[in-house]
């Protein structure tokens, strides 16, 4: 017994820094997720993801599609080790024809899912594409990720992004994470109100689309997926991107799994 607590202490003392309660978050827009991804594309996203907790992806597909595609990303991801659990929204409350779904995927001995999911109403009429939103249990600590797809640039996203501080406002005290593909870049005004609410961007002058072609080695385009976290309630680890496209034969290929790369942060909870 005494060499047993000698060890356990010896291991306290070599790896009292780590803390087991750090969870890795991946947000992934991933690009009409529905029947047209192959078996193929399937065990390669699996593949990218299944170093990750959890993982909030945009753009499942409306139709039956995008929720078989879900379903079948998890069965992969369940024959590489760790249990994973999913839920995915109801299609956004915009027309027929730019309607989409969110999904989340986690691994079940890492984390706990609180409560329902939910679509956010209140502002539906103003933000196509609702964000998501769901509530996780870690080491008895709750987070509630907000998952968003904002309208194209073309069509002025930050008439969506205004109304996330109202969104922060609506759950006061709780730790909320905006995440997903916002078609805008972080330093544009219309995160300044989040911002002075104390939420900041994970990335800082990252692009995260991919170009239709690479231009001298250089394949991603526009700086639009990112994280926002309050530092009061989160340190970052690490972050980062996912090359992904630099593990396929060529960027075309890469373009028919995704046009944009996933973003990843691993957190502690303070």
């Amino acid at each position: 017994m005494y060499k047993l607590k000698l060890l356990f202490l010896l291991a306290f003392l070599q790896f009292g820094d780590l803390c087991y309660c750090n969870i890795t978050i991946c947000t992934w827009n991933l690009k009409d997720f529905g029947k047209s991804k192959s078996n193929k594309e399937i065990e390669f996203i699996a593949n990218t993801l299944k170093q990750y907790d959890v993982v909030a992806i945009q753009e499942v597909v409306a139709g039956y599609g995008g929720p078989q595609a879900v379903a079948r990303l998890v069965e992969c991801l369940n024959r590489k080790g760790s249990k994973w659990d999913y839920t995915i929204s109801d299609p956004t409350s915009s027309s027929a024809y730019k309607a989409e779904r969110y999904a989340y995927i986690w691994k079940t001995g890492r984390v706990i899912k609180k409560g329902p999911c939910w679509l956010e109403k209140k502002y539906s009429l103003r933000i196509d594409r609702e964000p998501f939103y769901m509530t996780l249990v870690v080491e008895g600590k709750n987070i509630t990720l907000v998952n968003f797809h904002a309208i194209t640039k073309s069509r002025q996203p930050a008439t969506e992004v205004k109304y996330f501080r109202f969104l922060a406002g609506q759950l006061p005290g709780q730790s909320l994470i905006f995440l997903g593909d916002f078609n805008l870049p972080q330093s544009h005004t219309v995160f300044t109100p989040l911002k002075k609410m104390g939420y900041e961007p994970l990335l800082l002058n990252q692009k995260t689309s991919l170009r239709q072609k690479c231009i001298d080695n250089d394949c991603l385009a526009s700086e639009f997926d990112n994280m926002y976290f309050n530092r009061k309630k989160f340190k970052v680890v690490r972050s980062g991107i996912v090359p992904f496209y630099n593990q396929v034969a060529n960027f075309s290929e890469a373009r028919l799994i995704s046009d944009h790369v996933p973003v990843f942060a691993e957190i502690e909870l303070k």
